[in-house]
């Protein structure tokens, strides 16, 4: 398993778009428990006034992210393998 960072810009209208999105992300975590599994998570504010996020994910590749994102219906626009992981479980 690697970690990966997911970045997701504007990708809610609001709070609540994103905290529901939170909540299919974290159920399809638990049915993809060999593949991946969520760190952590930032909330960002965008300049236009959506909603984005960046979130730290194990897992044992970047398609199984990909494949994680479409069965939660969340978008990704970018993957990033981060290099140094140290006090990553």
């Amino acid at each position: 398993m690697q970690t990966y960072l997911v970045v997701r810009r504007s990708a809610w209208p609001s709070q609540r778009e994103q905290r529901d999105a939170e909540a299919r992300s974290t159920a399809e975590a638990l049915r993809m428990v060999d593949d991946i599994a969520s760190i952590r998570s930032y909330v960002l504010e965008e300049r236009d006034r959506t909603i984005g996020s960046v979130c730290i994910f194990r897992a044992s590749s970047p398609e199984a992210v990909r494949r994680h994102a479409a069965a939660a219906e969340l978008p990704v626009d970018e993957i990033v393998r981060v290099a140094d992981a140290a006090g990553a479980p």
